[in-house]
């Protein structure tokens, strides 16, 4: 039920937009050009379920409606409804029986529920297309959506941050750590039950200690603005899991929320940056900003779509109704339309500024940088946010590639972005499978992937080294299964890629068989070892560490339940795979030769010095050229010099560290590998290894012959020379 009778509205002010509460009133306003008018609508709990009171808006200044409404709280909720045509095939799609979220709430309360009253445009009984969806997008929907859409809140926040400081890790020093908020604690059995899947169980000492005794440095959040499922998803009884599914991007997601939904959600994620921070550990955001909830021309109306249709989303042609999809989403964002950019814009400083987060990871990051069609890297997104004073010195990851033919842009991003490099994963893949065709691509995903990066004056940070993330295979599944096993996301074993570049072992899935869950643990160190101690930065998927498994299932999307959810019992983790990453972001973590700044040159970097790279055939020798085109090699060194490095110290001083030895074996047969003879490194120590001949603290001398186990990696260290 609703109420029309008249209350004061003040002429307010058209900035900042979205609701501002001053104590003497809440100021609303939104964008929506094209609206012949605006209603401002609050809700509060009646006898009979929530009473609507609306409130017309009568100002409207360049373009946006705007108002001052006395008396309205904190905590209040609220949306709003647009008159204006109703002109479907010019992207004018205005239905004043829809309730709208506010593009700026920065709090959102209850479900989105997508009945049929959901979408501005008829859904009926008859007629259904080719995907079994009855619906005439140009035929108008007059039925009340209230009933069935999450409502925006009035948020007033005054959280004390304190002496909260940013950890600021230099992109060399970084290691990110990809987690979903719900499914890393649903399962924790020392996070206090009520607090399990939330921002307050992400920030519970028992989460903040591990991940700071792990020897990460920068937890990646998966998507945290507010989600909405898609109608697909709910008629199979599933959810969107991973949160691909925006709708509010100043939002934090309320389902995730210990403290309720009014509000409580935003504090309460300020509280977990806070603690976070005060461990010493970023906090990154992976936002989706490319498309929206509300999908194709035949999706629910919720936002975007009842304000600005024709503005927010990129269509084919100018005016006209097919949408432009890139994203495989059903809508594309129009970063090219002011309003569009400036909302986007207004939520990244929004998440920098006042809730403290250190940087985004960019969902279809090209879909962003597109013209009107074209992709252009120095269009309007990428150029705004390289200028902005308060963007431009944060984390700035792409993922450089979107749904389309012309969308794959590895490498091609400018500085300061950084990218996710799935020829790094692909390639470490392959080669611990033994199908990379010898080891001149391995070569140069280990050293930084110089011929991705160097020739545009990029560095080796920037690339985003990763063998796993939240879409694919898990790290145990990798070494476990050959093709995907979906059938639980109600699509026939169809969806996920069958790309995996997996192998498992000799058997499908879980097994008894001792041998073989051994030979999984040991490629699963191999991977954790190279990925952690190669040049770049690496980035962990939450659990790999402990032998995570989601059965085969390489696209979760959908599945919020113990498929995804992080396993804590100790039964059937791999324990020992947790101990040798730790060993080796430690590694990591103490030598500065293992996180170069600059490409390494393959020379001396002082006359009369070890080259700064070398790379070792099992012979003792340097590689040659015959070498590098050997297919069928699969053994190889990786030797590093630490003295000095070629990179300055902060203060331009000269860096001195050990050397270091890589033996990589990923041939299913054992081998031998003679250690070079040279005038600078004379004895070595293992300091870590996957083969088991080869023990933490073994000292070895320049020159030996070793014996090397089938698929395994031995990392030695300098010894100093005694004087």
């Amino acid at each position: 039920m609703h109420d029309d009778s008249p209350a004061p509205v003040w002429p307010g002010e058209h900035q900042p937009l979205g609701a501002t509460w001053s104590g003497e009133s809440t100021n609303f306003a939104v964008f929506a050009p094209e609206a012949t008018s605006v209603d401002v609508c609050l809700f509060d709990d009646g006898p009979d379920g929530l009473v609507e009171t609306r409130h017309r808006l009568t100002e409207k200044t360049l373009g946006i409606w705007h108002g001052a409404l006395p008396g309205v709280p904190v905590g209040q909720r609220y949306g709003f409804r647009a008159d204006g045509p109703w002109e479907p095939k010019r992207g004018r799609r205005f239905n004043v029986a829809k309730l709208l979220l506010d593009p700026y709430a920065q709090a959102v309360s209850g479900e989105a529920l997508l009945d049929d009253a959901t979408y501005a445009h008829v859904r009926a009984a008859s007629d259904v297309d080719d995907r079994g969806v009855a619906t005439d997008v140009h035929a108008r929907d007059d039925r009340d959506s209230a009933p069935y859409v999450p409502l925006s809140v009035v948020v007033h926040d005054e959280f004390d941050w304190g002496d909260d400081r940013r950890p600021r890790h230099r992109w060399t020093d970084t290691i990110i750590y990809e987690l979903h908020v719900k499914g890393f604690t649903q399962l924790h059995d020392r996070v206090p039950e009520e607090l399990r899947g939330t921002y307050a169980g992400l920030a519970s000492p028992a989460v903040v200690d591990y991940l700071h005794d792990l020897g990460v440095t920068t937890v990646e959040l998966l998507p945290v603005h507010e989600i909405v499922p898609e109608r697909h998803l709910t008629d199979l009884g599933l959810k969107n899991y991973w949160g691909y599914n925006s709708v509010g991007f100043f939002a934090p997601h309320h389902a995730y929320s210990a403290g309720g939904d009014r509000g409580g959600q935003v504090s309460e994620f300020k509280q977990m940056v806070k603690n976070l921070h005060a461990a010493g550990l970023e906090v990154i955001l992976d936002v989706v900003y490319n498309h929206t909830a509300e999908g194709g021309p035949d999706g629910p109306t919720l936002s975007f779509r009842g304000l600005d249709d024709h503005g927010y989303y990129k269509r084919v042609e100018p005016g006209s109704d097919a949408y432009f999809d890139v994203t495989g989403c059903g809508n594309t964002v129009d970063t090219t339309y002011p309003a569009a950019l400036r909302l986007i814009l207004d939520s990244l400083r929004y998440w920098v500024t006042e809730m403290h987060v250190d940087g985004f990871r960019f969902d279809l990051a090209p879909a962003l940088a597109r013209d009107r069609t074209a992709i252009d890297l120095r269009g309007p997104f990428l150029t705004t946010i390289g200028q902005d004073p308060v963007l431009r010195d944060v984390k700035l990851i792409a993922e450089p590639w979107d749904a389309s033919m012309d969308g794959y842009q590895v490498g091609r991003f400018p500085p300061p972005w950084v990218e996710w490099n799935d020829r790094y994963r692909d390639t470490i893949r392959d080669f611990w499978r033994t199908s990379s065709g010898g080891i001149r691509e391995v070569a140069s995903r280990l050293a930084g992937s110089s011929d991705m990066y160097a020739d545009d004056g990029r560095s080796p940070y920037a690339s985003v080294n990763f063998v796993t993330a939240h879409d694919g295979f898990t790290l145990r599944d990798l070494v476990s299964y050959n093709e995907k096993h979906n059938q639980a996301n109600g699509e026939d074993n169809r969806d996920g890629s069958d790309n995996n570049r997996s192998w498992n072992c000799g058997v499908e899935g879980e097994t008894d068989d001792p041998e073989v869950i051994a030979l999984r643990r040991k490629q699963a160190a191999n991977l954790m070892v190279t990925l952690c101690l190669s040049t770049g930065v690496p980035m962990l998927t939450a659990g790999d560490e402990r032998g995570r498994t989601q059965r085969g299932n390489n696209n979760a999307y959908s599945q919020d339940n113990e498929i995804s959810w992080l396993d804590w019992r100790p039964d059937d983790a791999w324990l020992d795979l947790y101990e040798t990453t730790k060993a080796a972001l430690r590694l990591r973590r103490e030598h500065p030769a293992l996180r170069q700044r600059h490409f390494l040159a393959g020379r001396p970097t002082v006359e009369g010095g070890p080259k700064d790279l070398a790379w070792i055939h099992p012979a003792g020798r340097e590689m040659t050229d015959a070498d590098w085109f050997d297919d069928r090699l699969h053994t190889f060194g990786m030797f590093v010099s630490g003295d000095p490095l070629r990179a300055p110290g902060p203060r331009g001083e000269v860096l001195r560290d050990r050397s270091f030895l890589l033996w990589f074996n990923a041939h299913p047969e054992p081998g031998k590998a003679t250690l070079p003879a040279n005038d600078w490194v004379h004895e070595g120590e293992v300091v870590l290894s996957t083969d088991g001949t080869h023990s933490v603290g073994e000292r070895l001398q320049a020159g030996a012959v070793i014996d090397i186990e089938p698929r395994s990696v031995i990392v030695l260290r300098e010894l100093p020379t005694p004087r």
